[in-house]
């Protein structure tokens, strides 16, 4: 099987290079610069507003896997460009050259629209595969970590000090990127099991992760036991406000961000598990988490 993946320089989309590649399976993967080679993949210069690029993209293959998105944008219209916008020319192509299965990776934020416009335009995007007549699965991961990471990256980085400060209690689910990536390819041959269906993955922890016991858990992958201070919403808009002094265009802690980060419930819902038989976590997150700290370590991070 040959796939198409766009997103494929990104975080979650080298884990799935990763995985096509020990599992021998060929890929076309949209990239906005030239890349090195890398056995079984065939670069395709290009963005999702490339509709020429994209119709490279996806000419021959059997199955589309879509993680290419925005996950911080200075505007409303930005997260329409990339998450709306972007997925439709991907489905488009995909229809126009006849490939049957799409698999599309949106967000848990999805699941909660009104609470920020990086929600509100995953859930933008999950309705146009939707109706898209595709035979399409749709994958709403939780909190992703692991190698390569650059925003969990920051817990870890304050644990190395003694601090990793948390928003307000809440819950949340946590899914390593190397399971991720495993279940998007078992994913793609598609089935009666997971045609038109929407999945919520995790790493297999009952009602997910306290705040508290998450930063924990990573201060003890860092061989400390760390302060975790939990910041009111108040506090977060002000450091939002801060940054964008600071670092204009180029803010991480945006006021969308802090929208969906004070929600206390981003735990998966037991109604959307992955049936068991196609996919199940092989990680487990305190183990994940230590490696990741050694990842870290070794490319000089920490």
């Amino acid at each position: 099987m040959t796939i198409a993946l766009t997103g494929a320089t990104g975080f979650v989309g080298q884990a799935v290079l990763d995985a096509a590649a020990a599992q021998k399976m060929a890929v076309q993967a949209l990239a906005r610069r030239v890349q090195p080679d890398r056995r079984g993949v065939h670069w395709i210069r290009g963005d999702l507003g490339d509709r020429r690029s994209l119709m490279r993209l996806v000419d021959g293959v059997e199955a589309v896997i879509h993680v290419a998105g925005a996950v911080n944008a200075p505007d409303e219209a930005e997260f329409e460009a990339a998450n709306v916008e972007g997925t439709l020319a991907v489905v488009e192509a995909a229809l126009a050259a006849g490939v049957p299965r799409f698999v599309h990776v949106s967000s848990l934020a999805a699941r909660e629209p009104h609470l920020s416009a990086y929600g509100a335009s995953k859930r933008r995007g999950e309705k146009i595969v939707a109706a898209s007549g595709l035979d399409w699965t749709i994958i709403r991961p939780p909190a992703v970590y692991g190698p390569r990471d650059t925003e969990m990256f920051e817990l870890f980085r304050g644990a190395k000090w003694g601090v990793v400060p948390m928003p307000p209690p809440g819950r949340t689910s946590v899914i390593h990127v190397d399971d991720l990536a495993r279940l998007l390819l078992a994913l793609v041959d598609g089935g009666e099991d997971v045609t038109h269906r929407l999945f919520e993955p995790d790493d297999g922890q009952p009602q997910g992760w306290g705040h508290k016991d998450l930063a924990e858990a990573i201060g003890a992958a860092m061989g400390r036991k760390p302060w975790v201070p939990h910041m009111s919403r108040g506090t977060l808009d002000w450091i939002s406000r801060i940054e964008g002094w600071v670092r204009p265009g180029k803010v991480k802690l945006s006021t969308d961000r802090v929208n969906y980060m004070v929600h206390p419930d981003w735990v998966v819902t037991s109604g959307h598990a992955v049936p068991e038989r196609r996919w199940k976590p092989e990680i487990r997150t305190r183990d994940g988490l230590r490696a990741t700290a050694d990842w870290y370590r070794k490319q000089g991070w920490l």
